[in-house]
């Protein structure tokens, strides 16, 4: 055998270290539940007490301390009502940190998985958004997301953008999933608007897209977008939920009128 296969099947053998931030979000925690399943992946878990994205400075030092060959970007800045009240919070964690994150990918050359979202379009389309339609967010955490995306452009070619719609866990965080079972304990009837139309994906399901792009080592760089394939509305989606866990007392009524701050996307699907 010679020294350079000898040198690449070492390579190919070691073990990967997979850097997770927001590690205690819906995903984080996803991802956590399956660490014993890839015993081949070295993973390391940080929530914002370990490592607090939008500090430059701890962000390098992680960085250069762990030399991560992934970083999994699961930090955000998701509440989308709370984003029109608080615009600089919402870039500060969606956008600029994502660029600190980006800088340190590049100087320990890590690649860097980051979860982006349909809320990035504007929602006037008809038939499923593709990774070339052009963005035009319509609130400010989808605009805050949208700069996230471009601050990663500006210093990385090693990246995944990967951009997903209406994420739940049926296990982990705040969601609208576990909301409806909440609800669905003290409450008779559940107002649910039906006027958006978008595709709810399970944090598992995204979890294994990561993965494999993870264990079959991807270089299919850039933006993709991953969802599950139903399309429904919100209304849907909760008659749904109650269906599966056989919940019968409990009376959906849709109801459009509820008013929110920030605007919603008619139409989110992702193709």
């Amino acid at each position: 055998m010679s020294k350079n296969t000898s040198h690449k099947r070492l390579l190919s053998s070691e073990k990967k270290t997979i850097l997770v931030t927001g590690a205690n979000g819906q995903l984080g925690m996803t991802f956590q539940k399956h660490e014993d399943h890839y015993p081949e992946l070295n993973f390391v878990f940080m929530d914002s007490n370990a490592l607090d994205i939008t500090d430059t400075m701890a962000v390098k030092k992680v960085f250069e301390e762990l030399r991560p060959d992934y970083c999994i970007n699961c930090a955000a800045y998701t509440n989308v009502e709370k984003a029109e009240k608080d615009p600089e919070k919402a870039f500060l964690v969606n956008a600029s940190a994502v660029e600190f994150l980006a800088m340190a990918c590049k100087a320990q050359s890590c690649i860097l998985i980051h979860i982006s979202t349909d809320y990035v379009f504007d929602g006037q389309k008809t038939t499923p958004y593709n990774v070339n339609d052009i963005p035009n967010p319509i609130n400010v955490y989808g605009a805050s997301k949208l700069q996230g995306e471009l601050n990663i452009k500006k210093f990385l070619s090693q990246y995944f953008i990967i951009r997903t719609s209406w994420l739940y866990s049926k296990e982990f965080g705040k969601n609208f999933y576990r909301t409806i079972l909440q609800k669905a304990q003290t409450e008779k009837e559940l107002h649910i608007v039906d006027n958006q139309a978008g595709c709810p994906t399970d944090a598992e399901n995204l979890m294994g897209y990561i993965l494999d792009l993870i264990m079959n080592r991807s270089d299919n760089y850039g933006i993709h977008h991953f969802s599950d394939k139903e399309v429904m509305s919100w209304y849907d989606f909760a008659k749904l939920i109650l269906e599966k866990n056989n919940i019968q007392n409990t009376t959906l009524i849709k109801d459009n009128s509820y008013k929110t701050k920030a605007k919603r996307p008619v139409y989110s699907v992702l193709g």
